[in-house]
């Protein structure tokens, strides 16, 4: 059996590619940074293409595609560094809604999201990563008391879904009476993430099940192709850059030192890749391995990540560091990607847990 991408899957990452390398060059992600805000014309021309319902079902107004296709979207975003709620908003709510809501909620909020109307956050960090500084949320009675933080596709959200202390999740209106909301300022500004404090505030549980693993794992499935598509950017920026960039009379891509540093980190993070899409295949064809290859793509791609991103930096020389070539946006995401939904140490913890090692 071969293992590889369909003409379909191929054609359709083509064209995200092509949408993003005129809609979001580095000027707009710049702009998008300078505002820490989504760039809300980037988003308009991906919800002309589909993304918002990439996996939702076509009954509901979507794509109805599987994870691996969203894997593949991922990359791309990663790859132009793209100021756009994706990993939440288009792959870890719907599924939330898909594995564990009622027919109802489904009708009501699936539509919503596959047509860009409404866009929703996700906050299950305290369930994955722990707590910090006291953080939780209870549940009792349809109410939530308590915080979350580093809510992911924060800004400008209508819907919030949010785990509570016993791995249950909640919808929660935007509006909702008692709930503040306070945007969280991190190092990557080209993503929103935000902390929600719960006073006594409205919320409807989801309805059937417990969903929260499988949205976790399609979490750490979308940071580690994220993090791929930063990667290999950075590795092209460094290469582009030893092509030009002269000493001595003499390209610096010619000296040893600066090949071998650029071919480890292609040879580094490249294999990264078939770890990526096993992970997502799995999360819809191999339930059983879903869990534990999730874990293993998002840790190793952590650790590979932030080696290619100091590395390419490294061939850069003091350039690198500079808002010239923009290429800390790069350098920071796969920083955030890193420790969003648990750092690799964690995560390995957890997978440690699935085979009973811990």
């Amino acid at each position: 059996m071969e293992f590889a991408l369909s003409q379909d899957q191929k054609m359709m990452q083509e064209s995200v590619n092509r949408t993003l390398d005129r809609v979001c060059p580095l000027d707009r992600v710049r702009k998008a940074a300078e505002k820490n805000e989504p760039a809300q014309d980037v988003w308009t021309a991906l919800a002309e293409l589909g993304i918002p319902g990439l996996l939702i079902p076509e009954q509901f107004g979507g794509v109805g595609l599987k994870l691996l296709d969203a894997a593949l979207v991922s990359e791309s975003l990663g790859r132009y560094a793209s100021p756009v709620p994706f990993i939440a908003n288009c792959v870890m709510a719907p599924l939330a809604l898909l594995r564990a809501g009622s027919p109802a909620q489904q009708l009501a909020w699936l539509p919503k999201l596959a047509s860009g109307e409404t866009v929703a956050a996700v906050g299950i960090s305290e369930q994955i990563a722990g707590a910090r500084d006291g953080a939780g949320v209870t549940a009792q009675n349809g109410r939530l008391n308590g915080t979350a933080l580093f809510v992911l596709d924060f800004a400008n959200a209508n819907l919030f879904i949010v785990a509570d202390s016993e791995n249950k999740m909640h919808l929660v209106d935007a509006s909702a009476d008692g709930l503040k909301k306070t945007a969280l300022t991190t190092i990557d500004l080209t993503r929103s993430l935000g902390e929600l404090s719960f006073e006594d505030v409205e919320a409807e549980p989801l309805a059937h099940g417990n969903a929260l693993a499988a949205v976790r794992d399609a979490g750490w499935i979308m940071l580690a192709a994220d993090t791929l598509g930063a990667g290999w950017q950075m590795i092209e920026k460094a290469v582009d850059y030893s092509r030009d960039r002269k000493q001595f009379d003499r390209v610096i891509g010619s000296f040893q030192a600066v090949k071998h540093l650029c071919a480890e980190m292609a040879a580094e993070i490249e294999p990264g890749r078939s770890l990526i899409w096993y992970a997502a295949h799995a999360f819809d064809a191999i339930p059983g391995d879903a869990s534990l290859t999730a874990a293993h793509a998002k840790s190793h791609l952590s650790e590979i990540g932030r080696f290619v991103a100091r590395t390419s930096t490294e061939v850069h020389g003091g350039i690198g560091i500079t808002d010239l070539l923009g290429l800390h946006y790069w350098f920071k995401r796969i920083g955030l990607n890193r420790q969003l939904l648990g750092g690799p140490e964690r995560v390995r913890h957890l997978a440690a847990e699935m085979q009973g090692f811990a």
